[in-house]
């Protein structure tokens, strides 16, 4: 066993990761174990699955138990998984917004999520001067899709159609039922439809629809099924699979989990049916940690939930697949954000990063190839309201609400278990200035929501 914090669920070595997933999944996953590729093979097809509320300790690849799920393993396998890979944000919007553009969300004001519809302010959404990934593979010759879960905005003039996606299916609030009948309306472009499908079923049904349709050309496809997110529902196919566990929420929860390792499953068979599989770059993450309580969904051997800056909030699921580019079974530990995707296409696409788009991401591919050594970022940063936090080598510093600050070494404590603020005074003061310079870069939060932006404050500590 290792000794640094990091053994379970979260620096998997490769002999583990093997035993985990199993000869057959191996098979699967890399029947040849290709060497990289001397030379592209032209623009590649981008494939972005982002699971919503899906904790970092659940997956089998991440030392998960009870809910197979080899699907989503056999992309870990098949290419990279990053051990410390982070969302920018522990909640919903603020992480798809920073997903979308590259670009901390605070730099243009979306700092925590919307309410319902109703309740929501006209103009929140993905500003239209923001660009979104979409848009700039759009303006490269990619042909643009979107299925699932948008939440950035409920007006016409912040919905997917507008903004870079060429096509959309799925539904612009933070969550729907997925068997009908539904509260919200899901729609093709911006015209409603009705669907009778189980939601998760349907978003995998318009994927490989869309994978089928511009196979041959460059496309770029953001998955974003709302699984596993509330509310718990799943249809009897899949509950009938999970018939031990008697906990009837944890038992939903499996079922939700793996209709969406079936939906990955089908989206790389697809890949695989159309020969795209290895000139695809395909990455799938989480918007954000689990919120257990709620849905039994596992963050260890992380302390914390979601809408918490705890690794519990922010570090998540994340792994990335591109046969022939990416070698196969790669474990990369480095910390890395989900920032970072953005810039990684557009340069997988073969266009320059450009200074003046102001990204924070930057592309990983040198990183994973060898052609770069050391850390992608000096460091990362969180806030949201009042919480706040610092990624800074090893090192992190964080505030809770109510909360003094909190320092922890991560190699040697990734459960946030050992507080080291009261014997390391210095330190402190060095974290907390480069995040107060940071901070002090960022626009205020836009909507009322948000107004009690983060700055750090010395109030009793709280635990989670």
């Amino acid at each position: 066993m290792a000794t640094d914090g990091e053994r379970l669920g979260a620096d998997l070595d490769r002999r583990e990761l093997l035993r985990l997933l199993g000869a057959g999944a191996l098979a699967l996953a890399v029947p040849s174990m290709p060497l990289l590729s001397a030379e592209p093979e032209g623009k590649p097809n981008i494939v972005l699955i982002l699971a919503d509320d899906l904790g970092y300790g659940e997956l089998g690849v991440q030392g998960g138990r009870d809910i197979p799920t080899p699907h989503i393993n056999s992309i870990a396998q098949a290419g990279v998984r990053f051990t410390q890979g982070y969302v920018s944000c522990p909640v919903c919007a603020p992480t798809r917004a920073g997903l979308m553009t590259g670009r901390y969300q605070q730099r243009f004001g979306l700092e925590t999520n919307p309410g319902p519809e109703a309740s929501s302010p006209p103009d929140y959404g993905l500003p239209l001067d923001q660009v979104t990934i979409a848009e700039r593979l759009k303006s490269l010759g990619y042909a643009t899709g979107m299925v699932g879960k948008w939440h950035l905005g409920y007006r016409q003039q912040f919905s997917p159609p507008r903004r870079g996606f060429d096509e959309f299916f799925g539904f612009l609030a933070g969550s729907d039922s997925y068997l009908p009948p539904r509260p919200g309306p899901i729609l093709r472009g911006s015209e409603q439809v009705e669907e009778k499908e189980y939601l998760t079923d349907a978003f995998a049904r318009e994927a490989v629809a869309f994978i089928g349709k511009h196979a041959r050309e460059p496309f770029f496809l953001y998955l974003a099924p709302n699984a596993v997110h509330m509310p718990l529902q799943a249809p009897d196919r899949y509950l009938s699979r999970f018939a031990g566990i008697q906990d009837p929420t944890r038992r939903t929860f499996a079922a939700m989990l793996a209709a969406l390792d079936d939906t990955v499953g089908q989206v790389l068979a697809a890949l695989r049916k159309h020969r795209l599989d290895r000139n695809t770059l395909l990455v799938f993450l989480s918007d954000n940690g689990g919120p257990t309580a709620r849905t039994t969904s596992g963050n260890g051997p992380l302390r914390g939930f979601k809408a918490q800056v705890l690794e519990g909030g922010i570090r998540i699921p994340f792994m990335a697949q591109w046969p022939g580019h990416i070698t196969a079974g790669q474990v990369y530990r480095q910390p890395v954000i989900s920032l970072d995707l953005h810039a990684t296409a557009v340069a997988a696409a073969g266009a320059p990063l450009r200074p003046e788009w102001g990204l924070d991401g930057v592309d990983l591919l040198p990183y994973l190839r060898g052609k770069r050594t050391g850390a992608p970022h000096q460091a990362l940063f969180w806030r949201i309201r009042d919480q706040w936090a610092i990624r800074q080598g090893d090192w992190k510093l964080l505030a809770l609400p109510s909360g003094t600050p909190e320092l922890y070494h991560l190699s040697e404590d990734v459960g946030e278990a050992h507080n080291l603020a009261d014997q390391m005074p210095d330190r402190v003061k060095e974290l907390t200035a480069a995040w107060q310079a940071w901070s002090s870069q960022l626009q205020a939060p836009r909507w009322s929501a948000a107004r009690r932006a983060a700055r750090p404050r010395r109030r009793r500590r709280q635990t989670a």
